[in-house]
């Protein structure tokens, strides 16, 4: 059987040294130097923005591969690709622009798609896209008769497509409003006549649609670029015009749009890592599903023996009335008519009939059916608050990161005689705050749904769990609290620089550490042997977490003698409280100020 250790060591990915609560990927000693944690710090700016520079965006950061796998596409930046694919076909085909864009509105705006098909078989796709070889112009007569509302018209007022059935302008522009008023079928519109399967293109809708007409059908146009293109989707953010362009296949599904909504690209929800799309489907669907209320009832109510309606205990005594038109009388022990209820059973307060019963087997299912319903809301009441709690802490950060840029930052920057630009790191830990709450949020989904018979991993989960609020709520607590003696302030205080240091090094840290657990997590902790027992993890490997770190919460881990307590080959000790590597020779911690 593997020990501690060994269970959290094999989960490390950069070396069997780097601590799990630690700086992720470097000596040992990244914090040794206030100047470095700084400077180091400056190095997490909004990875997931396009404008990385502009901190008015504020995108909250999510967890992915340092090279971003998607672009925000603007509605002029969709015309510009929608142009370059209509051209790319265009000049490759040797066909009209108008043709180049029908084929590639059927091909879903795939050029690769409509390379192949066209140069596989060009007569299969011009017969099912509609697009004929040769143009046939309207027969030369000075009247035509209209197909539609078979009136006589002069030639010049008639039009037809490709396929040359004449129509008159009149009906055109019916026929035309009626498609757009529909919806988005219009852009794939044929020829009036029902044996004809011409295309009607774009040309068609500019000479003959109305102005509203046009401006409908140019922004349906315009849309199926993106709802019809399987590498572009819409940002789902109420009120969001931005699209986003995906690739496929690069493995992480988070995106951050520029309005500074995160969401999975893969279900469209909210950014949700480390738990993935089937779990997030499945608690949403329990959230709002009726099971929950079945549940509750259940678990606080019984049957009336005679209507079967469902009845919750609101007073002491055990003589319940039903209400009308029932108004049965009962004992809601035993469920037995209240009129039967005497000296004999016990008395009307102390009936003993249930308890006979009990022992008999005669409610040993229907108890057993109840007891497990209150079991399982128990359970899922534990999970789900502590979800809403970090989501309704997040939308908090949130606030406090907007008042922070548009009003704390300045105060404090007139306070303290510094240069706003040298208060970014400030921030950078509210945007890390807001993302662990995400991160955080989310853990209990997947703790939730975590099978029960594999206790290793749930210990271990727990345990890297708490040691995530652990650190998260220190950096919180110093983002939120401790920043405020300095905003308040009279004056420049000494001590802000020390304040700097600490707050921009538990950024990193609480940074460095989340990281570590969406990884794992999203690996299925797959490192944990099922079998294993014992504590979830060694405080080497998971960055010096201790069970007095979790606020009382933690899994029973023993104290380690801080003598041996993670001083690693470059001489440095780790604060239990904080993960700060300090040298050899102190013994107070530089970051925390807690005792060695």
């Amino acid at each position: 059987m593997e020990s501690e250790d060994e269970m959290a060591a094999t989960m490390m990915e950069d070396s069997e040294d780097e601590e799990f609560y630690g700086s992720g990927g470097g000596d040992g000693d990244d914090y040794s130097d206030p100047d470095d944690v700084v400077m180091d710090y400056d190095g997490f700016m909004d990875h997931d923005s396009d404008d990385s520079d502009d901190l008015s965006s504020s995108h909250p950061r999510s967890y992915h591969h340092r090279s971003q796998n998607y672009t925000i596409l603007n509605e002029d930046d969709i015309r510009q690709h929608q142009e370059e694919s209509i051209t790319k076909i265009s000049a490759v085909l040797s066909i009209s622009r108008v043709a180049a864009a029908i084929l590639l509105r059927h091909y879903n705006w795939s050029v690769s798609k409509v390379n192949d098909e066209w140069f596989a078989d060009e007569e299969k796709v011009r017969r099912t896209v509609g697009l004929l070889e040769n143009h046939i112009p309207v027969p030369d007569a000075e009247e035509l008769t209209c197909g539609i509302c078979f009136e006589a018209y002069p030639r010049d007022r008639m039009s037809a497509a490709a396929c040359g059935h004449p129509f008159c302008v009149i009906c055109w522009k019916g026929y035309i409003s009626t498609a757009v008023n529909d919806g988005p079928g219009c852009l794939m519109l044929r020829c009036p006549d029902p044996s004809c399967g011409a295309a009607v293109g774009q040309d068609m809708m500019n000479k003959l649609a109305s102005r509203d007409d046009k401006e409908k059908y140019n922004r349906y146009f315009l849309r199926s670029f993106i709802e019809d293109n399987r590498k572009t989707k819409w940002c789902p953010a109420p009120g969001c015009d931005y699209a986003v362009d995906f690739i496929v296949g690069s493995g992480n599904y988070d995106v951050t749009c520029r309005c500074a909504h995160s969401f999975c690209w893969n279900c469209v929800e909210e950014a949700h890592r480390p738990v993935d799309c089937g779990t997030v489907s499945k608690w949403i669907m329990k959230n709002s599903a009726e099971s929950e209320n079945m549940n509750w009832i259940l678990a606080n109510s019984k049957p009336c023996p005679k209507c079967k309606r469902p009845i919750e205990k609101n007073q002491g005594c055990m003589h319940i009335t039903c209400t009308p038109p029932c108004k049965f009388e009962f004992c809601w022990l035993c469920l037995g008519a209240w009129s039967e209820h005497g000296e004999r059973t016990g008395g009307f307060y102390a009936c003993n009939r249930y308890e006979a019963a009990k022992q008999e087997g005669v409610f040993d299912e229907a108890e057993k059916r109840r007891e497990m319903a209150k079991n399982s809301l128990e359970r899922y009441t534990h999970y789900y608050e502590r979800w809403a709690t970090n989501q309704s802490s997040r939308q908090r950060a949130i606030e406090n990161l907007h008042q922070m840029q548009t009003v704390h930052l300045e105060k404090l920057s007139d306070k303290q005689c510094q240069p706003e630009s040298q208060l970014k790191f400030i921030v950078e830990a509210w945007l890390q705050i807001v993302e662990c709450r995400r991160v955080l949020k989310w853990t209990y989904a997947y703790g939730f749904y975590l099978p029960e018979h594999e206790h290793a991993k749930k210990q271990f989960f727990e345990y890297l769990q708490g040691e995530a609020e652990s650190g998260l709520e220190r950096l919180h607590q110093c983002a939120e609290k401790e920043f405020q003696v300095y905003l308040n302030a009279e004056g420049p205080s000494k001590e802000f620089n020390e304040f700097r240091t600490k707050l921009a090094g538990l950024t990193s840290v609480t940074k460095n550490y989340f990281e570590n657990l969406v990884r794992a997590l999203e690996n299925g902790l797959s490192d944990v042997d099922s079998h294993a027992c014992g504590k979830a993890g060694s405080s080497k490997n998971l960055g010096g977490g201790s069970g007095k770190g979790r606020g009382g919460k933690g899994k029973g881990t023993t104290p380690r003698s801080s003598s041996s307590r993670n001083i690693d080959d470059s001489g440095h000790w780790s604060c239990e409280y904080c993960t700060y590597a300090n040298l050899r020779t102190a013994t107070v911690c530089e970051m925390c100020q807690q005792r060695r």
